[in-house]
């Protein structure tokens, strides 16, 4: 409760000095349920507002006098909002409904910063979010520097998703299984020279003269948009001043109201010799200037085995080397499909060994390195490669960047930022999205989704919220891994196996029956949740082009679709997609799920 006043002072200054120390400030009486429904609207919009209950205090009679002369109000809840009278609780509430109360809260003296937001990071998520907020009217800056990689590898604006992500590595899989389609192409009639080959330089410089577009076409976004854009490394001094230091050394301070984190991530390195000297890195793959050779990939993430996916699939020699499970995180059971796909598509795999130094045995491009390894039943296990591709994880760019100074609280063991469902961090007014994010799915259309709804809720009074489950997402390995929801795994850690029913089924595309590829190899399945209909809450597809597959089942279960929601819709055939419209062996019954032919 604040204090009394005192003895004989004049309680409108009383007042007046609570109005002017919050940016919100809501005169209320304990007992008053319109009070109630404007505390309540508040806290939903994590909106910090001061309180004054008048029916506790022991003035409260002379206090809603003044308060009645001041704003000419006599009722509760009485609020006001940077100094300035707003209303009751139907004004705030009409307030709320035209999009205007949280403009009205955000809004700034003219002297108090320089800017409305500050973007620290150019991804895909931080470039949503500037753009966003510059399109309703303020005034944003943008910082994006990339750290050079240990190869000396550095990439232009649009983050690791657009430079050394999603889109090369799209570009590369699709290289891949264009030169199995040329052997399928014989099946069907094309009469196909012997000895085609691929060319690595062209394919790459396709690929980075798209990629270079793109970085272009964001420049210009951000110039349209009036977005100040610094190539320069930010860091925080304090709470509402950061600093840019540029490539040329030379530093510039800005203010803002708002700050958002989105630095996304950087491929981690083994400590063991050679490591950072010789190896490289998925920031390096895809712009090398060489084709790799006979590739060692170290990792079974999913970045180590798209990257040995279509590294095999152009022909090389590669192998992966594992030290425990496949896809980490993913449904298990479709991990190890995908890791018998890729054995039997040219993919050598080292289980149970961990790298323990990486020689050089000779300069080039590529060179030849050597690799010692120990595996888990203590033997020692050398080879040489000409490329080693390191893809043991990522972690988040947070260390070196003044979070510390300004009280962002990270996870410890993680160094990822702790953030609550507003996306925003334990310093109130500094956000984050993307990958940096504890808990946060690592996906670019997350982040993006994240950056845009989050410039909504801080400047044009939305209250939507980044939905963080089901979730699509996919593998691009040779063949194609879809999921949606929850793994085997954790749905039946979650809800218990007796309270859960797996459908599955193996399926045959059409059109590899001419080319006579293998079947039993593509899988379908859906983990329905028993206690709710037999609502989906599970989706996992393996075969060709899953992603398109699964992203019209992302909007299903995002609906809430049950099994039988799944068994009257109707298939398109012939489809794969129409597997899931007719699934009816359940795990638990153990009838094979093995099908011949289409």
């Amino acid at each position: 409760m604040p204090p009394t006043t005192a003895q004989g002072a004049d309680v409108v200054v009383y007042l007046q000095e609570l109005i002017n120390s919050n940016k919100v400030m809501v005169f209320s009486k304990t007992t008053c349920p319109f009070c109630l429904k404007i505390k309540d609207l508040f806290k939903s919009l994590n909106v910090q507002y001061g309180l004054l209950e008048l029916d506790n205090h022991e003035d409260g009679n002379n206090l809603q006098t003044a308060l009645f002369e001041m704003s000419g109000q006599k009722t509760v809840p009485n609020v006001f909002v940077n100094g300035k009278h707003l209303g009751g609780c139907d004004d705030t509430l009409k307030a709320h409904a035209d999009n205007r109360l949280i403009p009205l809260i955000n809004s700034l003296p003219v002297q108090a910063y320089e800017y409305d937001l500050i973007v620290i990071g150019g991804g895909s998520g931080g470039l949503a979010a500037a753009k966003e907020a510059a399109g309703l009217g303020k005034k944003v800056a943008l910082l994006d520097y990339v750290s050079p990689s240990p190869q000396g590898t550095t990439w232009g604006l649009g983050g690791t998703c657009v430079n050394v992500g999603c889109i090369p590595k799209k570009l590369m899989h699709r290289a891949a299984v264009l030169g199995e389609q040329f052997s399928d192409a014989k099946a069907f009639g094309w009469e196909v020279p012997e000895g085609i080959k691929h060319n690595w330089d062209n394919m790459k410089n396709a690929i980075q003269d798209h990629i270079g577009s793109l970085n272009w076409g964001y420049r210009v976004q951000l110039r349209d948009k009036k977005v100040n854009y610094i190539n320069g490394y930010g860091e925080f001094l304090d709470n509402h001043c950061i600093k840019a230091t540029k490539r040329n050394e030379t530093t510039v301070e800005m203010t803002s109201e708002y700050f958002l984190v989105a630095t996304g991530e950087r491929p981690r390195y083994p400590n063991i010799p050679g490591a950072k000297e010789f190896a490289i890195s998925s920031d390096d793959l895809f712009s090398l200037d060489y084709c790799p050779g006979k590739t060692l990939c170290i990792g079974a993430s999913y970045v180590s085995l798209e990257c040995a996916g279509f590294l095999a699939g152009i022909g090389l020699d590669v192998t992966v080397m594992v030290r425990s499970i496949l896809l980490r995180g993913f449904d298990q059971q479709c991990a190890e499909i995908i890791g018998d796909y890729m054995k039997n598509h040219k993919v050598k795999f080292l289980r149970g060994a961990v790298p323990s130094k990486i020689e050089q045995i000779e300069a080039g491009k590529p060179g030849r390195y050597r690799v010692t390894a120990q595996t888990t039943d203590g033997k020692e296990v050398v080879e040489e490669y000409n490329t080693i591709l390191l893809a043991v994880g990522r972690d988040p760019c947070t260390s070196n960047i003044g979070l510390d100074k300004v009280g962002v609280d990270l996870n410890p063991k993680t160094g990822r930022v702790l953030c609550n469902d507003q996306d925003q961090s334990s310093t109130a007014h500094i956000y984050a999205i993307g990958d940096i994010v504890e808990t946060r799915p690592q996906l670019t259309p997350v982040a993006i989704q994240a950056g845009r709804l989050l410039s909504r809720r801080l400047f044009a009074g939305s209250s939507v919220l980044c939905d963080y489950v089901n979730v699509a997402t996919t593998v691009f390995t040779p063949i194609e891994y879809g999921a949606i929801g929850y793994s085997e795994e954790d749905a039946t850690e979650k809800f218990g196996e007796d309270n859960i029913e797996v459908y599955h089924s193996n399926f045959f595309p059409l059109e590899w029956s001419l080319p006579h590829r293998e079947e039993n190899v593509c899988y379908a399945k859906v983990i329905c949740n028993k206690a709710e209909n037999e609502r989906v809450i599970g989706f996992h597809v393996i075969g060709p082009d899953a992603g398109e597959m699964t992203q019209g089942f992302a909007l299903a279960m995002r609906k809430g679709a049950t099994k039988e929601d799944f068994d009257s819709t109707i298939g398109i055939h012939p489809t794969n997609a129409e597997t899931f419209t007719s699934l009816s062996v359940t795990k638990r019954s153990g009838v094979s799920t093995e099908v011949s032919g289409c």
